[in-house]
């Protein structure tokens, strides 16, 4: 009976050390895990150079800049804001990103964003023909805040509205 107990435990020992080689050699041989993150996002999710915290962080903070007066080339609270001065300015103080001076580089900047997956922080762009003549930053709740024009102060205002409904309108993510 002892001896019947020893060759069980040795072929029982056999049987895991095979085990555990099989394992190792599976393991060997997989392919090592994704690290991309734009291959781990869920299917039809646009990649972003912001976290949503910052994402955010630049909602809040462009919401806080409400009423600063428009001024040509502006791109500072002290100073004034134009559209481009305005989003420059939030971008790099609240998501550490540099963002294109003009409104005509801004519709090439980030990811291209379809209306169903827009969200906070990203760019709303403006346009006629093709070319970008206006932007802003999406807060959510269908709004966005910018710098409207000469006499004006920085907005939040409805894309709802009789007039930015007419316009053609593009979104992206930085």
């Amino acid at each position: 009976m002892a001896a019947f107990k020893m060759k069980s435990a040795v072929v029982l020992s056999l049987k895991w050390a095979a085990m555990a080689v099989v394992l190792a050699l599976v393991a060997c041989s997989s392919a090592p895990p994704i690290h991309d993150p734009v291959a781990r996002m869920p299917l039809g999710e646009v990649p972003s150079r912001l976290t949503l915290e910052q994402a955010h962080d630049v909602t809040i903070y462009a919401i806080s800049l409400v009423g600063t007066p428009y001024r040509h080339g502006g791109n500072t609270p002290e100073a004034g804001f134009d559209c481009s001065g305005l989003i420059g300015h939030v971008y790099k103080t609240r998501g550490a990103v540099a963002m294109p001076r003009t409104v005509a580089r801004l519709q090439d900047a980030g990811q291209s964003v379809p209306l169903d997956s827009v969200r906070s922080g990203d760019l709303v762009l403006f346009g006629q023909r093709g070319e970008a003549t206006h932007a802003g930053i999406y807060v959510g709740d269908n709004r966005f805040v910018h710098a409207p024009s000469t006499g004006g102060e920085v907005r939040l205002e409805s894309l709802s509205s009789k007039y930015w409904a007419a316009q053609h309108v593009a979104f992206r993510r930085p």
